[in-house]
C-alpha cells in the first residue's frame, strides 16, 4: 500500500489507471494532494515515473507513545486556578483540540457539555459509524474515524467479528485516546481518582476548550495513511490545535505521514504537538522530529503513589520505597516469604524467563503463598504481577535493571505489589541471597505530594539527538508523563488485560502518550490569549520560558541520578504560566521550513509536500540558489553538529510584550571547549512586533574536550528602567561537537 504525492493539475484515478491493472483507491486528501491506493509492489517503480507525481511513500505502521499535574505546572496553586489559567487564557475557551489517537468514550464525565455551545467556525461532523449510542455534543464537537489504510493492511485477518465492528466507530476500546484528550481539554470533574487514590479535580490543560476525537488507531497499531487521512480532515474540520501521541521511526521528513500532516497544518496556522516516544534512554531514539512539529519528552511530577517492601526479621530488618496503584493489600503484621523469581522457574522453563515472570514460567509449588521479585523488562509489568498471581502468589516485588535505574511507576496491578528501583533492589536481591528463608512484606500505597526532586526524566522518554537533522534539537520541551490519572475508556480494564474484569472511569497511565497532551492543553490557553499567533510563535513562547531545574534546587536528573541534558528534555520543563507572557519569540514561516528542505536536498524539484506558491503549483528547489544552512533556521534552540574550527548561527526574535524595551544577552551556561559570542549584545524593540536579529558565534577553543556533544545555553533578559519588576527572560539551549557523524 502507498500514498502518492502528486501535482495539483493530476487527476488520480486516470493517471494510475494507464499503468496500473489494478488498485483500490483508499483516501483522496485533495488539499494535500496525496491519494492513498493499495497496488502491487512490482508497479511502485513505474509509477514513480509519471508525469504529476512527485513521491510514492509506504504506508507502515505506527504505535501509539503510551491531576495533580496542573498545579505542579503553576496553573493551580493548592487546588485553586491562577489568574493566568482563568483570567488571561480563559480556560482556553477559544481552543479546538483535535486528537488523533484510538477515540474516545464520550460518555465520560470530562466531556459533559454544560455551558458550552458550538463555534461558529467548526465545519467538521460527527461521524459516529456502526455506534448508535455514540453521541457528540458541545464539548465533544467532533469525531470520526479512519481505517482503510488498517484493513488493507491484513491485520484484521482472523479476528473476532467483535474486534472488526471497533473499527467502524470513533468509541475508545483501548482507553488511550481518552486519556490524552482530557488531559488536553477535559473539563472539570471533581473526586476523580484510581481506586481512591490521588483523588481530586480532574481536568485537561484548556478545561473549557472543545474537543475533536479522531480515530486513527487500533489495538494492533496505526496506519500512517489513516493517520494522514486523519490530520488533513481535523484541520479542514477547523481544530487550531492537533495533538497526536503516536509515531514511528523516520528516515527522511519527505516519507514521513506525520511530518506531512504537520507541515500541511503549520501552513494554516495549526499547531501540532507530538510525542518523542518511548523509547529512551537510548540515544537518537527521539521520533516526530520535524522542525514543525513541537516533539514533548516525558518526565515526573511532584506526586508519588509510595509502597514499601519490608524484608529481613523483626530485629534486623531493612525498608525500601517502590510505587503502586494495586487495591489489593496484605493484612498488617504478618510476614510472608519471599523467593527471587529466578529461582522459581517451572519444569523445562529458563531461569532467564522466570526472571522475567513470563506468562507460565513460574513453578506453583515453589511460588504458593509467597511474596515473587520479578525483574522488569520485554512483557507488561502489570502481566508480572498477574502471572504471580496465577501461580499462587500473595504478592510481588518489581524489580529495575540497571537501564531503568531510578524509574519506577504506579501501576494498578491485580495484586499487592510495588515497583522498585535498581539501586533499592540490591539490597534486596543480596538479602534473598543470604539466608535460606527468605520473609518480608508489602505495605498499601497511598498518594503522596511535594515529593522532591522533580521533574525527573522517565527512562523510558526517546532521546536525541535528531536522527534525521542533527542541526535541530529534539525534544523541545518536556511535561508530565509519569503517573498521569485522566479520563478512560470503560471498554477495556485499567490494566488492559483481557481477563481484569475491573473498569474504572479514570485511570493512571505513563508515557509521552500523557505528556504530549499537557503541552497540547497549554498550547490551547496561549491560542485562546493570542489568537493571531502563529504555530512557530505558539511553540517558542514554550521552548524559551521552560526551566532546567528541579525543585530541590538542582539540575533536572535523569534515571541514574546524573544531570539529564537537551536530549533529554529539550529546552526543559514546561512553564504554563511563562508561555503566556514570553517577550521575545522565535517565529518561522513554511516558506522558512520549505528553504530548510531545500537546505538538505538543493536539487529537490518540487518538494515532495504540500507546499504551493501563488500559482498553485509545487513549489520547488532551485539548483544554486542560497537556502542557507539548516543550522540556520529561525529555531528557539540551537546545534551545530559537526563544529570545525568556528561558526556562526543566524537569529531572528520578534517583541511580543510592553514596548519600548531593551534585552541584554548572557551566555549563561557554557559549553565546554567551546567559545560562544553573541552579536549584538544588546537588542532594543520601539513597538510591538519588531523584529531583530543577532548571530551566535562558536570557536573551537579545545577540541577534545568538544568531541562528544557539549551543552550551554544564552539567555535574553529584559532591562527596564521605568519598570523595573518587568523582566522577561529568553533562554535558548546549545549543543555542539567538533567531531562528524
Amino acid at each position: 500500500m502507498r500514498s502518492v504525492t502528486l501535482a495539483r493539475e493530476a487527476s488520480p484515478s486516470g493517471l494510475l489507471a494507464t499503468v496500473v491493472t489494478s488498485f483500490q483507491l483508499l483516501y483522496v486528501l485533495s488539499p494535500i494532494q496525496v491519494i492513498v491506493v493499495q497496488i502491487d509492489e512490482s508497479f511502485v517503480g513505474v509509477i514513480k515515473q509519471l508525469p504529476g507525481v512527485l513521491a510514492v511513500i509506504p504506508d507502515v505502521l505506527h504505535k501509539v507513545h503510551t491531576t495533580r499535574s496542573w498545579d505542579f505546572l503553576e496553573l493551580e496553586r493548592n487546588g485553586a486556578a491562577t489568574g493566568a489559567w482563568k483570567d488571561a487564557a480563559k480556560y482556553g475557551v477559544d481552543a479546538i483540540i483535535g486528537n488523533v489517537d484510538t477515540g474516545v468514550w464520550p460518555e465520560s464525565a470530562s466531556f459533559k457539555d454544560d455551558g458550552y455551545s458550538v463555534p461558529s467556525r467548526w465545519r467538521g461532523k460527527c461521524i459516529t459509524g456502526n455506534d448508535t449510542t455514540f453521541k457528540c455534543n458541545n464539548k465533544l464537537i467532533g469525531a470520526g474515524f479512519f481505517n482503510l489504510g488498517f484493513l488493507a493492511s491484513g491485520l484484521l485477518q482472523g479476528k473476532p467479528p467483535s474486534q472488526a465492528a471497533e473499527l467502524y466507530t470513533p468509541r475508545d476500546y483501548i482507553g488511550h485516546g481518552t486519556h490524552t484528550l482530557s488531559t488536553a481539554g477535559g473539563g472539570f470533574v471533581p473526586d476523580a481518582s484510581v481506586f481512591g487514590h490521588g483523588k481530586g479535580t480532574a481536568k485537561g490543560g484548556s478545561p473549557l476548550a472543545r474537543v475533536a476525537a479522531y480515530k486513527a488507531c487500533y489495538a494492533e497499531g496505526c496506519s500512517s495513511s489513516d493517520i494522514l487521512a486523519a490530520m488533513v480532515t481535523a484541520v479542514e474540520d477547523g481544530v487550531n490545535v492537533l495533538s497526536l501521541s503516536v509515531g514511528g521511526p523516520a528516515d527522511d521528513y519527505l516519507s514521513d505521514p506525520i511530518a506531512i500532516g504537520a507541515f500541511y497544518a503549520v501552513q494554516k496556522g495549526v499547531i501540532v504537538v507530538c510525542s518523542a516516544s518511548n523509547s529512551g534512554p537510548q540515544p537518537g531514539s527521539v521520533t516526530n522530529v520535524a522542525p514543525w512539529i513541537l516533539t514533548v519528552g516525558a518526565s515526573t511530577m511532584d506526586r508519588d503513589f509510595p509502597a514499601y517492601v519490608t524484608f529481613g526479621g523483626v530485629t534486623s530488618s531493612m525498608t525500601i520505597k517502590g510505587q503502586s496503584l494495586s487495591n489489593s493489600t496484605l493484612p498488617q503484621g504478618q510476614r510472608y516469604a519471599m523467593i527471587n523469581a529466578k529461582n522459581a522457574n517451572a519444569a523445562n522453563v529458563p531461569s532467564e524467563n522466570s526472571t522475567l515472570c513470563f506468562p507460565g514460567s513460574l513453578d506453583s509449588d515453589k511460588v504458593r503463598g509467597k511474596i515473587v521479585v520479578c525483574t522488569r523488562g520485554v512483557n507488561a509489568r502489570v502481566e508480572k504481577g498477574l502471572v504471580v498471581k496465577q501461580a499462587g502468589g500473595v504478592g510481588m516485588v518489581l524489580c529495575n535493571y540497571a537501564g531503568n535505574g531510578e524509574d519506577v511507576i504506579a501501576d494498578p496491578h491485580l495484586i499487592a505489589a510495588a515497583h522498585v528501583s535498581y539501586s533499592q533492589c540490591i539490597n534486596l536481591f543480596n538479602y534473598l541471597g543470604s539466608t535460606d528463608n527468605p520473609v518480608g512484606y508489602i505495605t498499601a500505597s497511598d498518594a503522596r505530594l511535594g515529593v522532591k526532586p522533580a521533574p525527573v526524566m522517565a527512562a523510558f522518554s526517546s532521546r536525541g539527538p535528531n536522527p534525521i537533522t542533527p542541526q535541530i534539537l529534539k525534544p523541545d520541551i518536556t511535561a508530565p508523563g509519569v503517573s498521569v490519572i485522566a479520563a478512560y475508556s470503560e471498554a477495556v480494564s485499567p490494566t488492559e488485560l483481557s481477563f481484569d474484569d475491573r473498569r474504572v472511569p479514570y485511570n493512571i497511565m505513563s508515557g509521552t502518550s500523557m505528556s504530549c497532551p499537557h503541552v497540547s492543553g497549554i498550547v490551547g490557553l496561549i491560542k485562546t490569549k493570542y489568537p493571531d499567533w502563529t504555530p512557530a510563535m505558539i511553540k517558542s513562547a514554550i521552548m524559551t520560558t521552560a526551566i532546567t531545574g528541579d525543585n530541590d534546587s538542582g539540575k533536572i536528573r535523569d534515571e541514574t541520578g546524573a544531570a539529564a541534558t537537551p536530549f533529554a528534555y529539550g529546552s526543559g520543563h514546561v512553564r504554563s504560566v511563562q508561555a503566556l507572557d514570553p517577550g521575545l519569540v522565535y517565529d518561522t514561516t513554511s516558506a522558512d521550513y520549505a528553504d530548510f528542505l531545500c537546505a538538505l536536498r538543493p536539487t529537490q524539484n518540487p518538494l515532495p509536500l504540500p507546499v504551493f506558491g501563488d500559482d498553485g503549483k509545487p513549489r520547488a528547489c532551485s539548483q544554486g540558489a542560497q537556502y542557507g544552512r539548516p543550522e540556520d533556521l529561525n529555531y528557539p534552540s540551537i546545534a551545530v553538529p559537526c563544529l570545525s574550527g568556528s561558526a556562526t548561527v543566524r537569529r531572528r526574535v520578534k517583541n511580543v510584550g510592553a514596548a519600548p524595551c531593551r534585552y541584554a544577552v548572557s551566555v549563561t551556561e557554557a559549553l565546554a571547549g567551546v567559545k560562544v559570542t553573541v552579536y549584538p549584545p544588546e537588542l532594543s524593540f520601539e513597538s510591538y512586533g519588531e523584529e531583530r536579529e543577532f548571530t551566535v558565534r562558536l570557536e573551537v577553543q579545545d577540541a577534545a574536550a568538544a568531541a562528544n556533544y557539549v551543552f550551554g545555553s544564552i539567555e535574553w533578559s529584559e532591562e527596564s528602567e521605568s519598570d523595573p519588576d518587568r523582566k522577561h527572560r529568553v533562554r535558548s539551549p546549545i549543543v555542539a561537537k567538533t567531531t562528524c557523524g
